[in-house]
């Protein structure tokens, strides 16, 4: 097997393709620009609402059994929290109209069949108006595919995959859309059962990782940007760190670049990423759920898209928020906070708030864009690409990332013993 491996950036993906290759017991060195992991998916100290708040809201599905043994490997499946069963409370804003959606505990969607787990307004014909996403390729579009309109459409299938895809669903790539369905709403209940990290992104699925990788080797260094790369052959023969900080590679080992695509595309000249990216805007708001609010609450009609209760704040995440990027703070925290009192049913002044805009939070998932997406073979035997933007068959999610690093880690493997 390869002796050392060198994985460049302690996102998701890499610290799930570090672990992985540490447990196979090589030695495993990874080195990370910033001064934390984590990435995307990490919490932090705010001084505005004076709590730890996350970069931004992830949920994950108990279907997701990537990101799930990830969490179970480091010891922190636990920290993933959610309800018993796989139910939904949304609110439509217009009308007041409050329901639940009930998935069950099955391997099996026969929840389609109880005209009370639906959601209201729908027949199992609406549902079955679906069944074209599930064979799409990812070069149509969502638009293209099925009926965008409609009871259905409106309350279940355009906040899941605006969620889920960070566009709005007709522009979408239908055969990403199609993966998201076959792993959720066909999977049965047992697949659907959300899951947050109430306790923080960092808490659950990074500090634990970082810890059992300097327990078991070189761990993480910090503040260590990879500058370039010097290839020798068809293998990459050192790592360029600047000045005289130059990492000679052995040759069995190997190198997993986990960063995003802009540096990808930097280190690799004429590597293929995407292009166009979407915006997420997140707003936490240092205020306690009242007694009984769900945990997470789908939002239909409003500004805010999902809602988020943890012990002591409710936060707010806005996919596809490129139209809110440019907003005044103050006037989008009011706007925010004037909708979370109607869906809790609350009247309080706005508390300490807090709003993250992360302007290329993921690639826009379009057929066009997904057709950049890199797989994790490079052109040099010994290097290979993990991320949540590679070619992973979802959209860029937790669950992808996981999957990313998993693969990148197995390629490592398999090299050693071939």
């Amino acid at each position: 097997m390869s002796k050392t491996v060198h994985v460049i950036g302690a996102g998701i993906s890499g610290l799930a393709a570090a672990t992985r290759l540490a447990r196979a017991g090589l030695v495993v060195h990874v080195h990370e620009a910033m001064q934390q992991a984590g990435g995307r998916c990490r919490s932090y100290f705010d001084a505005q609402t004076g709590l730890v708040i996350d970069n931004g809201n992830h949920l994950l599905l108990s279907g997701n059994h990537a990101a799930c043994g990830y969490a179970r490997s480091i010891g922190t499946e636990a920290g993933l929290v959610g309800p018993e069963r796989a139910e939904f409370d949304f609110i439509d804003l217009p009308s007041a109209a409050r329901w639940r959606l009930k998935l069950g505990g099955g391997k099996l969607p026969l929840w389609l069949f109880d005209a009370n787990s639906r959601v209201p307004d729908t027949s199992i014909g609406d549902y079955l108006g679906l069944m074209p996403l599930l064979w799409a390729p990812t070069t149509r579009l969502i638009g293209d595919t099925i009926k965008c309109s409609g009871p259905l459409y409106d309350r279940l299938v355009a906040p899941l995959l605006l969620a889920a895809l960070n566009v709005d669903p007709p522009e979408g790539s239908a055969g990403l859309a199609g993966a998201v369905v076959r792993e959720t709403l066909l999977a049965g209940g047992q697949a659907c059962r959300p899951l947050i990290a109430r306790d923080g992104l960092s808490a659950v699925l990074v500090e634990p990782a970082v810890a059992q990788l300097a327990a078991s080797g070189p761990g993480v260094r910090f503040g260590h940007e990879l500058r370039g790369l010097t290839s020798s052959g068809d293998r990459v023969g050192a790592l360029q760190f600047g000045g005289e900080d130059v990492v000679a590679l052995g040759p069995d080992d190997a190198v997993v670049l986990a960063v995003p695509p802009r540096p990808a595309a930097s280190l690799l000249p004429g590597l293929k990423t995407p292009q166009e990216y979407r915006a997420i805007v997140n707003a936490h708001f240092n205020y306690a759920p009242p007694p009984g609010m769900p945990a997470l609450t789908g939002v239909i009609g409003g500004v805010v898209e999902w809602l988020f209760a943890f012990p002591n704040r409710l936060s707010v995440t806005i996919s596809n928020g490129d139209r809110l990027v440019e907003a005044p703070r103050e006037q989008l925290a009011a706007e925010i906070w004037g909708e979370i009192c109607r869906i809790a049913g609350i009247t309080a002044n706005l508390p300490p708030w807090q709003i993250v805009r992360e302007r290329r939070a993921t690639f826009a998932a379009t057929p066009a864009q997904n057709a950049l997406r890199p797989g994790p073979v490079t052109q040099w035997r010994n290097l290979y690409l993990a991320g949540d933007w590679t070619d992973t068959g979802l959209p860029a999610t937790i669950e992808g990332s996981v999957r990313s690093g998993n693969r990148a880690a197995d390629l490592v493997l398999a090299a050693g013993r071939a």
